[in-house]
């Protein structure tokens, strides 16, 4: 169970810009959390992802509070969760290869022997083919870019799937293409999901359940 109690989060600990929202993802499931632009719902995502301390509440993963975030938190905890954001030329090192890319979480986590079979089994599953691999952002579209952020997002084999805004910026085959990816590793794997979005149509047709931010809380504006 990824689990969100109590969050108060911010980059102002006199103005929050989430105030005690509680959210939790069972095993397998997929929650849309839907809300407008600066409610505050990526800062919530940012904290599930362990890229964000929370200034209140806390945040377990199957039961094991979170006690450090980033890279000081443990290895286990860190790869149990893949976070793939809305813009990917503002995630991606500009000068590396696609390939590198995508491999970076294996290389971090002292496991540069997996990363020719990893990236040669993920490219296909999510649309790249040998020749994107070689170039680097600025040589591909956003949406080819998207890819590869999605693929290293998958590179450890999370068990929990965060998306934040993942397809806000393109077009619609290649938003159709990505969610069929993230629907295809979580059926092949059990991975649960949070699918961040303003998209109610988008978030209803690909989640079990939506939750509105209205519902959950009344922030300041912000995100």
């Amino acid at each position: 169970m990824l689990e969100l109690q109590a969050i108060t989060a911010g980059y102002d600990r006199k103005a929050p810009v989430v105030r005690n929202v509680t959210l939790s993802v069972a095993p397998g499931e997929s929650v849309g959390l839907l809300g407008p632009s600066g409610c505050g719902k990526s800062t919530l995502a940012r904290v599930a992802a362990l890229l964000h301390r929370p200034d209140a509440g806390t945040l377990l993963l199957d039961g094991d509070p979170v006690r450090r975030w980033r890279h000081r938190a443990p290895r286990a905890q860190r790869t149990a969760i893949g976070v793939v954001f809305q813009q990917p030329r503002l995630s991606a090192d500009p000068r590396l290869r696609l390939t590198d890319l995508i491999a970076e979480p294996l290389r971090a986590t002292g496991r540069r022997d997996e990363v020719r079979e990893r990236v040669a089994e993920l490219a296909p599953s999510v649309g790249l083919t040998p020749d994107l691999l070689d170039r680097r952002p600025h040589e591909v579209s956003d949406g080819q870019l998207q890819r590869a952020c999605l693929a290293r997002a998958l590179l450890v084999r999370p068990r929990w799937l965060i998306c934040d805004e993942m397809t806000a910026m393109l077009d619609a085959s290649t938003a159709a293409a990505l969610v069929a990816a993230v629907e295809e590793y979580r059926s092949a794997t059990g991975a649960g999901l949070l699918a961040v979005g303003h998209d109610q149509v988008l978030l209803g047709r690909w989640c079990d359940r939506t939750v509105s931010w209205e519902k959950l809380t009344s922030t300041e504006p912000g995100e």
